[in-house]
């Protein structure tokens, strides 16, 4: 682990042992990396106003923010409110995306410079278009691909790139550790 890694109001982030974080990376607050995580460099992850759960071998690509939103009513520990962002296992988000007070389920991809907003939902084995803008509340189907501003359903993914979508997170996850033996 490297990169900044910071607590803010006493909430220290949760970083497996053998995450990759990259040395220009902040991660603050409420947020949670599994096992094999990796966070590139350039990226924000910030719970500081609600949390972030980052499933294991889950890739952050450079450049990327991860972000919540807010309990109005009071502090997130203590009502619940606002919205969270839940990343599951073996998901891979590409550079520069935007996430937002989100789910991403196990197994989703989100492309490059893609934005998925509050509430939204990517289901495993859905795969956001890159540069498209996923409005808040949709959810992104199974087998599908949605691209766009906003952005819809474009078609069913073919077996090839269901096939492609579990290497992709293995792919980051044997980099990362590339990455950690070289003590970067």
């Amino acid at each position: 682990m490297s990169g900044y890694v910071l607590p803010f109001k006493g909430m220290a982030p949760k970083v497996a042992t053998d995450a990759f974080i990259a040395e220009n990376a902040v991660v603050i607050g409420d947020v949670e990396i599994g096992e094999q995580g990796s966070v590139w460099y350039g990226c924000v992850i910030r719970g500081d106003v609600n949390r972030i759960r980052i499933g294991a071998r889950t890739n952050v690509q450079d450049g990327t923010v991860i972000h919540v939103n807010h309990d109005p009513h009071g502090d997130y520990r203590e009502t619940g409110g606002g919205e969270p962002t839940w990343i599951g296992n073996d998901v891979t988000i590409g550079h520069m995306a935007l996430i937002h007070a989100c789910t991403i389920e196990s197994g989703g991809f989100v492309g490059m410079r893609a934005t998925v907003m509050d509430g939204a939902v990517v289901e495993g084995g859905a795969m956001v278009a890159a540069g498209a803008l996923v409005t808040p509340n949709k959810r992104v189907p199974a087998g599908e691909l949605w691209g766009g501003s906003p952005a819809k359903k474009m078609r069913d993914l073919t077996a090839e790139e269901r096939a492609n979508m579990p290497y992709q997170a293995r792919h980051y996850a044997h980099l990362a550790d590339a990455y950690l033996t070289e003590g970067l």
